[in-house]
């Protein structure tokens, strides 16, 4: 979600964030059930999840079938631990599903890159915004996004930073810890944006892709935290995506601006420990499920948007929260319709989960995708019958590895 480019949104006077205790409450709560889903979306869910690395002992150990695949791409397997994922030729920039890979790489990951990390931002272009008319509902009043209370893990312990590298250096995104629902209280499984993984229809997989659960728990600030170890910026540790699946309409329709494929930015991730053996559930202490239902917005009731800010006037080191009843905002006809908020949470909160309590547990119900240049207002997918498929094919395929 991109903070700069032009504005479609023109705020209507500034809205108090509402109290929502009940969601707040929840957040720490393991919800149960995965409902139905209702989706137009016409990607084939099962054809976006990728293979990643296997790793050991911080070395890339490729398996031999996609070691030959990225052989085909010029690439050697064995150099790209050594810094031959730095090599951003569109040539060797793999793009489709099968091709994705994310070796471990210890110590990569250290709390100064983390803080040098920029946001993984999106806006949405008037031109994007155009056919919306007549369809989307007025743009919601500006709702100011709110400070996590601190430690994170006993107030929204599920929600976390996702770091990788694009092109354009360290970037940074937000995610949430999912529950696994063929693999109960052992999940590995992270949702965050499509746009957090993959750039697209003009590029391909992002590199060395990390969840950090729980980022600068205690909410310290920059000077705080300028001899900050490990523990204090990652007290869960680092989690490395060693699976990906996002949508193909992503993949095909995602762009600088969103495009076509915002309505489809969505993505599901299967980690695994830099170090240690347990589970990311277990070691959290806390997962959410996933709501595919679809909701309708005005059905919907409120919504809460989680997420780390990192564009001015935020910094990236705090969780921040927006509340507010959804509207409908719609790019195309043709496109699924999307959910809107008032918020004034800027890049860096991409991907960071939207929940809603569902008879009295926290669910996911979307993802932050894109927002405009003056950040009064964020907009995220609908979670309906595709997006279920995929997550359901990352959960009997990988889950439990």
């Amino acid at each position: 979600m991109r903070s700069t480019r032009t504005s479609v949104a023109t705020g209507r006077g500034r809205r108090s964030v509402l109290a929502a205790t009940g969601l707040v409450a929840a957040l720490a709560l393991t919800a149960t059930a995965c409902g139905g889903s209702q989706d137009s979306a016409s990607d084939r869910p099962d054809a976006t999840t990728s293979q990643a690395a296997d790793t050991g002992d911080g070395k890339a150990e490729v398996p031999a079938g996609l070691a030959d695949r990225l052989k085909e791409h010029g690439i050697d397997a064995e150099q790209w631990k050594d810094g031959g994922w730095k090599d951003w030729d569109k040539d060797k920039w793999l793009s489709e599903a099968k091709d994705f890979v994310n070796p471990v790489i210890e110590g990569l990951w250290k709390p100064e890159r983390m803080k040098s990390a920029k946001e993984a931002d999106k806006t949405i272009s008037t031109k994007d915004a155009s056919a919306d008319q007549g369809v989307s509902d007025p743009d919601p009043a500006p709702v100011e996004a709110t400070a996590e209370k601190t430690p994170y893990h006993d107030h929204a312990a599920a929600v976390g930073k996702v770091f990788f590298d694009g092109p354009q250096g360290a970037m940074v995104c937000s995610g949430t810890v999912v529950k696994d629902v063929n693999h109960p209280g052992r999940s590995n499984l992270v949702w965050t944006a499509g746009h957090c993984v993959h750039a697209g229809g003009d590029g391909g997989w992002y590199r060395n892709i990390v969840f950090v659960p729980a980022y600068n728990d205690l909410g310290k600030s920059e000077a705080e935290l300028g001899n900050a170890n490990s523990v204090e910026i990652a007290p869960y540790g680092n989690w490395w995506a060693d699976w990906a699946s996002t949508s193909n309409g992503w993949i095909k329709g995602g762009s600088e601006t969103g495009g076509a494929g915002a309505a489809y930015d969505y993505a599901v991730l299967h980690v695994k420990p830099e170090q240690g053996a347990k589970s990311l559930e277990e070691t959290v202490g806390a997962a959410l499920d996933v709501d595919f239902t679809a909701p309708s917005a005005t059905e919907s009731g409120q919504m809460g948007a989680w997420g780390y800010p990192a564009a001015p006037p935020y910094n990236g080191l705090k969780m921040f929260k927006c509340i507010d009843r959804p509207g409908r905002f719609s790019l195309s006809p043709s496109l699924p319709t999307m959910y809107r908020i008032g918020c004034s949470m800027t890049g860096g909160s991409s991907g960071g989960g939207w929940f809603r309590v569902v008879d009295g547990e926290t669910r996911l119900v979307s993802n932050t995708s894109i927002g405009p240049a003056d950040n009064t207002w964020l907009a995220g997918p609908q979670l309906g019958r595709d997006a279920e498929s995929l997550y359901q094919n990352m959960s009997k395929t990988y889950g439990g590895r």
